[in-house]
C-alpha cells in the first residue's frame, strides 16, 4: 500500500498526453471489448505488436444495447475524470462525441438537488451525455482503427499457464497464444474459477449486498439547447431512506433520459405510472416538466444485488502476464457513476506500469499496486454511503459513526457554500482522491457552514 495514496491518485489521473510507445510485447490478449477492454486495448497497442481482443457478444456496428452489457439501457454519467482519460488515450474523442450528438453539460446548464435544495455551483468542469451504447460505439470504432488492434467474436474459456505466466487463451475456437492477457470481462468474470481450475489462488472477493433498483425511460425532446440539460437530484439516507434519487439528461438523438433508483423493496417507477408520478410528485420540478414529453419505448429496469471487488493485491501466488481491469476487479454501485472513469484510470494505471521497466511476463504486483488506490477511493466512497441505507444490512466497519458524521458535515455544506462544493465535486467526480476532504481545514469549514445554515 503506498503511504500517499492521494499523490498516485493524482499523478495517475493526469491529463498530460499518452507518452510515445515503446514495444515490450509480442501479442497481447483482451477479454472483453467492454469500455475497460477497449481502453486497455489502446494502451496495449503502444505496447504490443498486435493486441486482440475477444468479445463474446456479436457486437453492432452503431450505437445498440448488447447481451453482455444489460445495464447499457440506464442512465449512464461520463464523469470528468473519465472524459479526461478517454480523452488522454483518444485525442478528440469528446468533439467528435459532439459532432455525432452527443450533450455538453456545462456548470451552467446543470442544476445538483440535495434532498430538495439546489445546490450552488461547485465545479466547473464540462461533462457529455450520451448513452452508453453511444459512448462505447465511439470509443470501440477508435479502438479498432489502431493498425495493430482487432476484434474477435468468440467466448473465452480458461487460460493456458506454463512456466508461471500466462501463455494463451483458451476459446471455444482452441488456443490463442497471448504473451499478455487482460481481463475485462466484467463483474461476472470467471477468471477466478480459470485460476483455482490451473493450481493457482483465486482473488478473494468481497461484496457489500445494497439491492440496487434502477428504472430509466426515454422522452422525445423537442428542445435543441434545454436549459437545464442535466438535473441529479439525491436524497440522502437521513432523509429518503431508501429513496436514492432521480437523474435526467439530454441525450443523442434529440432524447432525454429519466432515471429513478432506489434500494431494497424501494423500487421506483418500477412501472410507466409510478415513474410519471414520481417524476410530478417527489422531485424538483424539471423532472415533471421532462416526463411531458412523448415517451419513447417501454421503461427499463435493472437490479444489482450487491457491490463487489476482487483483491488481486492480496494474492501470494499469481502468474505472469496476466491483469485485470474495470468491473472485472471492482463493480460499485452504478448510481455513483463511477464505472466508465475508474475503467479510463485503470487504464492509465496500466499504461504506467508498462513503461515502468516492469518485466511483463512476471507477476504484475507493481499494476495492481497502482490499481489498488484507484479501487480504494471509489469503494470506501461508496461503500460509505450505500451502508447508511436502512436497507444495507452489513456490519459497519470500526470508526464508521464518526466517519459517517464528517461525510455528511461536508454535504451539508457542499449545499450552500461554494468552496465546499468545488472539493466535493471534484472528489465524486473522480479528480481528487477523497483524503482532499479530510483535512482539519474543510470539516472546520463545513462545521461552521452548516452551524449558520438556515433550517
Amino acid at each position: 500500500m503506498y503511504r500517499h495514496p492521494a499523490r498516485v491518485f493524482a499523478r495517475i489521473g493526469g491529463d498530460g498526453p499518452a507518452p510515445p510507445p515503446r514495444t515490450v510485447l509480442g501479442r497481447a490478449v483482451v477479454l472483453g471489448a467492454s469500455m475497460a477492454g477497449l481502453l486497455a486495448a489502446r494502451v496495449l497497442a503502444d505496447h504490443a505488436e498486435s493486441v486482440l481482443i475477444l468479445d463474446r457478444d456479436d457486437l453492432p456496428p452503431d450505437a445498440r444495447p448488447r447481451a453482455g452489457v444489460p445495464q447499457g439501457t440506464q442512465m449512464h454519467v461520463l464523469l470528468p475524470a473519465g472524459r479526461q482519460q478517454i480523452e488522454r488515450w483518444f485525442p478528440g474523442f469528446s468533439r467528435e462525441a459532439l459532432v455525432e450528438g452527443a450533450v455538453l453539460v456545462t456548470a451552467e446548464s446543470r442544476r445538483t438537488y440535495h434532498d430538495g435544495r439546489r445546490k450552488v455551483r461547485g465545479s466547473d468542469v464540462d461533462m457529455i451525455a450520451a448513452s452508453r451504447p453511444f459512448i462505447e460505439a465511439l470509443l470501440r470504432r477508435h479502438a479498432l482503427e489502431l493498425p495493430n488492434v482487432t476484434l474477435r467474436h468468440d467466448r473465452a474459456t480458461g487460460l493456458a499457464i506454463g512456466g508461471g505466466a500466462v501463455t494463451g487463451v483458451r476459446h471455444d475456437g482452441g488456443t490463442v497464444p497471448a504473451d499478455f492477457v487482460v481481463d475485462a470481462t466484467g463483474r461476472s468474470s470467471r477468471l477466478g474459477d480459470w485460476l483455482e481450475q490451473a493450481g493457482w489462488e483465486r482473488p478473494p472477493m468481497r461484496r457489500l449486498a445494497i439491492g440496487l433498483n434502477y428504472a430509466t425511460a426515454l422522452f422525445r425532446r423537442t428542445e435543441e439547447h434545454p436549459v437545464p440539460n442535466a438535473v441529479l437530484a439525491g436524497c440522502s439516507a437521513e432523509r429518503g431512506g431508501d429513496v436514492a434519487g432521480a437523474g435526467l439528461s439530454a441525450i443523442e438523438g434529440d432524447r432525454w433520459i429519466v432515471m429513478l433508483g432506489g434500494y431494497g423493496h424501494c423500487r421506483p417507477g418500477r412501472d410507466l405510472d409510478d415513474l410519471l408520478r414520481r417524476c410530478r410528485e417527489d422531485f424538483p420540478p424539471e423532472f415533471g416538466r421532462v416526463v411531458r414529453n412523448e415517451l419513447l419505448g417501454p421503461v427499463r429496469t435493472y437490479r444489482q444485488a450487491d457491490s463487489r471487488r476482487r483483491d488481486f493485491h492480496r494474492l501470494a501466488r499469481l502468474p505472469g502476464g496476466l491483469v485485470a481491469v474495470g468491473d472485472a476487479v471492482a463493480s460499485f454501485n452504478p448510481i455513483y457513476g463511477q464505472g466508465m472513469s475508474s475503467a479510463g484510470l485503470h487504464a492509465s494505471c496500466l499504461s504506467a506500469y508498462l513503461r515502468s521497466g516492469a518485466d511483463p511476463r512476471r507477476p504484475a504486483r507493481e499494476f495492481f499496486a497502482l490499481q489498488r488506490v484507484v479501487v480504494d477511493a471509489a469503494w470506501d466512497m461508496s461503500t460509505s454511503a450505500d451502508l447508511a441505507r436502512p436497507s444495507v444490512t452489513a456490519p459497519r466497519p470500526r470508526g464508521y459513526r464518526l466517519s459517517r458524521w464528517v461525510s455528511n458535515q461536508i454535504v451539508a455544506a457542499s449545499v450552500t457554500d461554494p468552496t465546499i462544493a468545488r472539493r466535493f465535486d471534484a472528489v465524486v467526480e473522480m479528480r481528487s482522491h477523497p483524503r482532499s476532504l479530510a483535512s482539519p481545514a474543510v470539516l472546520a469549514r463545513a462545521v461552521r457552514v452548516n452551524a449558520i445554515r438556515p433550517r
